[in-house]
């Protein structure tokens, strides 16, 4: 049976939180580092990162530094005396004094199959991109984004139809199998490091609200992949009539017309709004008005009409 090794876990959202329990079950985490209690919502209430609750449940001791460079927080890492350090979307790069500090070093899980998709957000960039696999890596976190020595990595296949949202909740599960299995291979001495080739190196920047402004211009495909990856945040979105409609959910057909512009609704019924592409036609299927709910796109247009010919932009 393996040693229970003490370590410190860096996370913050709930991608993180699948990995914190598993790891509190194998073996010892004596503190949570996570971001500050932020405001959330439309109240403004402030709110603790999951990771901090849950930590707080099982009598963990939490850090929220407001500065990782900051000596109060080196002292307190040193004085736990942790064997590794664990980081899972924690949002902060870790400068070399903090990551010198284990004996074993800071072991980072990743969202993708690096070099792939470094940075922060390689949920939604593999989809909006219609990547067909994916995975969790683990590696030796250094200064660089992502940068450090390959462990372990684990693929998955992407479905056609796979949101992000749906992604992120294997990946999660994903990612806290992979960790106990990195830090197994460590103890019995079989854990090694591959480098990584930085010439094959992607980045995945953070998106934004306007990451999700659908142009009709480009493929069917791509207006596809744009609506499941940024499913649920931030949404994808086009205008009709100067009216922001939010696009949830489409499917591709196999079908394409020659006589309509971009944007164009070529037809609309119970099944969706087809929808002319810059290349084929894109079924719209779910969206939401302003200051509406979610519904299917026949209702939306019994109360706001789009018959054939609407352009939507």
């Amino acid at each position: 049976m393996n040693k229970r090794l003490k370590i410190v876990f860096m996370g913050t959202p709930e991608f993180a939180l699948p990995s914190l329990k598993a790891l509190d079950v194998h073996h010892d985490v004596v503190c949570v580092v996570t971001n500050p209690d932020k405001p959330k919502g439309r109240g403004g209430k402030v709110t603790s990162p999951c990771t901090k609750v849950y930590a707080e449940s099982k009598g963990i001791d939490v850090l929220q530094p407001e500065s990782v460079k900051a000596k109060e927080f080196y002292d307190a890492l040193t004085s736990y005396g942790a064997d590794v350090f664990v980081t899972c979307a924690y949002g902060k790069i870790l400068p070399e004094s903090i990551i010198s500090i284990p004996k074993f070093g800071c072991i980072n899980i990743h969202a993708s199959l690096l070099p792939k998709y470094r940075g922060a957000a390689p949920l939604w960039h593999c989809i909006i991109d219609g990547e067909k696999e994916t995975g969790i890596t683990t590696m030796m976190t250094d200064v660089g984004m992502d940068t450090g020595d390959i462990l372990l990595a684990r693929e998955i296949d992407i479905p056609v139809d796979m949101t992000m949202g749906e992604l992120h909740d294997v990946l999660a599960e994903l990612g806290s199998v992979v960790i106990i299995e990195t830090i197994d291979k460590l103890m019995d001495g079989t854990l090694k490091r591959i480098p990584q080739n930085h010439d094959e190196a992607t980045y995945a920047p953070m998106v934004t609200r306007e990451t999700g402004r659908i142009d009709f211009k480009k493929s069917a495909l791509d207006v596809h992949n744009l609506v499941r990856g940024t499913n649920p945040f931030p949404g994808s979105y086009c205008f009709v009539d100067g009216k922001k409609l939010k696009i949830w959910k489409t499917a591709l057909v196999d079908m394409d017309v020659e006589d309509a512009r971009p944007g164009e609704v070529v037809e609309i019924d119970q099944t969706g709004a087809l929808v002319k592409a810059g290349l084929g036609v894109v079924r719209i299927i779910e969206v939401q008005g302003e200051n509406a709910k979610r519904m299917h796109v026949w209702d939306y247009n019994n109360g706001h009409p789009m018959p054939p010919g609407t352009i939507l932009n």
